[in-house]
């Protein structure tokens, strides 16, 4: 009895794998800090989205999911891209960033209220899912990509963007390395069909189709 009750501690810690990154999440305060950082009119420079957005090879009349687009920094970016016949979803978990994202009035944008395990886009309706500076935050990776991949039509990526855990300030924040994140993906149905730098020794980007 002892030990199934170890277990189900270990299973019940293991499920919740971003719980350090998700830290200043957990209250208002801590997202209005994270919202600030998200919304710092120098973040052009750093995060570079006119490139990614021409590295995702997106062409106009296409459907884009922001997946975690927190105060809505990338759907500007995206419904430019997708032009006046294309669509952006905006998705997080958390309302009040979403409520700022809606006060961008970005046009072709719906927002959308997902959960920490489903993001909640209608089945087969995604050419690109972008995932950008989110997949460290996927507290149960392996269902919400269950979730992505029944959004994305046949042949549609799935692209990831994230921080090489060596250049995390803080411990644990990253949970995994570029390649072991590509392989997490990989087993959940997912191929990778490309490798990049997206920022030098900071970022990188992956993308993938559906492997079955």
């Amino acid at each position: 009895m002892k030990k199934l009750a170890v277990l189900i501690l270990t299973l019940s810690a293991w499920a919740q794998v971003a719980d350090d990154a998700n830290k200043g999440y957990k209250t208002k305060e801590g997202r209005d800090k994270v919202a600030a950082g998200l919304d710092d009119p120098h973040r052009d420079g750093r995060q570079k989205p006119l490139e990614l957005v021409a590295s995702m090879d997106i062409k106009p009349g296409m459907t884009v999911a922001d997946i975690g687009t927190g105060t809505g920094y990338m759907l500007k970016f995206l419904s430019d891209a997708v032009g006046p016949t294309g669509k952006v979803y905006g998705e997080d978990i958390q309302t009040d960033f979403l409520d700022r994202a809606r006060a961008k009035k970005v046009p072709n944008t719906e927002l959308i209220l997902g959960t920490t395990t489903d993001p909640k886009l209608p089945p087969n309706s995604v050419d690109i899912a972008l995932v950008l500076d989110v997949y460290h935050h996927f507290d149960y990776p392996d269902k919400m990509l269950a979730a992505i991949r029944s959004a994305l039509k046949p042949g549609a990526h799935l692209v990831i963007v994230d921080y090489y855990k060596s250049a995390s300030p803080s411990p644990g924040h990253i949970r995994l390395e570029r390649d072991d994140v590509a392989a997490e993906i990989e087993r959940n149905g997912f191929k990778l069909l490309a490798t990049r730098e997206h920022i030098p020794k900071t970022q990188y980007m992956l993308t993938f189709e559906k492997s079955r």
